[in-house]
């Protein structure tokens, strides 16, 4: 599978045209760190300590990019398939592991699980299950930074999928006319669950090919090149930033396992699967800073504090407790309890 991929010039950046080395560092350790929590996660759905999830091994290089350059104030929509977004945001391996295992030191004290991550503390808004569910309220959070003069930027993270979803033309439409800083990321990783999107969309870039009916520019990038993905990150932040509205990236990318951590992934082709594999984001970043001078000490000291990280968050989430059953009835609205309200 070949994609023809539109690269925009990088922003803020160092004179080479590359982005800071302070920033270059900081994605290469957050995709390390995403990649072997997922690994974590993953063994530990193998050994029946979890149930189901959707991992991001192989996404990894778009939530780094967007992790390092968002700041607080600064909000996050996710998909179901959030783990990496969420720790891009700064959320604590520990309790999200935790969360993830349904356990009461998780970050939502173990009622939220794999597919419903939040953190507002962190500018987490939440991962998603209903596809395309979160779009329009993204733009809800832009609309509010719009209202009330700040400069805080949210960012909506959603598949290809989605973009066959009304909530996504609705979102856009909405985002487009009231020129909200909102960026909307399209990561296309060809699968929309077990059906390939191409199957089942009359454009050939479900997300980019639409951005005109909303007057937006068509942003195809290679969502597995790490300084690719910070150029448009970059560009479109500093474009909602400064009021100029919202954008619109369709990153093009490929998981390695299938839809869910249940699903071994027959549907792909073992050569299309193979091709992508070698197109894996982290090697690639790796050789890419050497070839900038970062030394193997030092990025082997990076690979080795990602792996401890992850498995001190897989045995901190194992050995926590189960929540009490007294916690049934908390927090299921906003003011911490259950009692309806009319």
């Amino acid at each position: 599978m070949t994609d023809t991929l539109t690269n925009p010039g990088v922003t803020g950046t160092s004179g080479d045209g590359a982005p800071p080395h302070d920033d270059r560092l900081a994605m290469h350790r957050m995709m390390l760190e995403i990649r072997y929590f997922e690994e974590a996660w993953t063994r530990l759905f193998h050994r029946g300590a979890t149930g189901p999830g959707h991992s991001s091994i192989g996404m990894e290089a778009i939530a780094a990019a967007f992790g390092t350059l968002m700041r607080p104030g600064d909000s996050t929509y996710a998909t179901y398939r959030g783990h990496a977004h969420t720790l891009a945001r700064g959320v604590p391996a520990d309790a999200t592991m935790a969360e993830l295992l349904g356990r009461a030191t998780g970050i939502n004290g173990g009622k939220g699980g794999s597919m419903h991550l939040t953190s507002v503390e962190h500018g987490m808004m939440g991962s998603y299950a209903i596809v395309g569910a979160h779009l329009p309220i993204a733009a809800g959070t832009a609309l509010a930074a719009k209202y009330r003069g700040t400069d805080d930027v949210t960012v909506c993270f959603f598949g290809d999928g989605a973009t066959n979803i009304g909530a996504f033309h609705e979102a856009l439409n909405l985002a487009a006319t009231w020129s909200l800083p909102v960026v909307y990321v399209c990561e296309n990783n060809h699968y929309m669950e077990y059906t390939a999107i191409s199957e089942v969309t009359a454009v050939p870039r479900p997300a980019a090919d639409r951005a005109a009916a909303y007057g937006l520019d068509a942003i195809v990038v290679d969502g597995n090149d790490a300084d690719v993905m910070y150029a448009a990150a970059d560009a479109a932040i500093a474009r909602a930033r400064s009021g100029a509205g919202p954008s619109l990236i369709e990153a093009i990318t490929y998981r390695h396992l299938g839809h869910a951590s249940s699903d071994p992934g027959k549907y792909r082709p073992a050569d299309e699967v193979e091709e992508w594999k070698g197109r894996d984001p982290i090697p690639a970043y790796r050789e890419r800073l050497r070839d900038a001078g970062v030394g193997a000490d030092e990025l082997d000291a990076m690979e080795q504090q990602a792996r401890e990280m992850a498995d001190k968050a897989a045995t901190f989430a194992v050995e926590s407790p189960l929540p009490s059953v007294d916690g049934v009835d908390k927090n299921v609205w906003a003011d911490g309890g259950s009692a309806w309200r009319r």
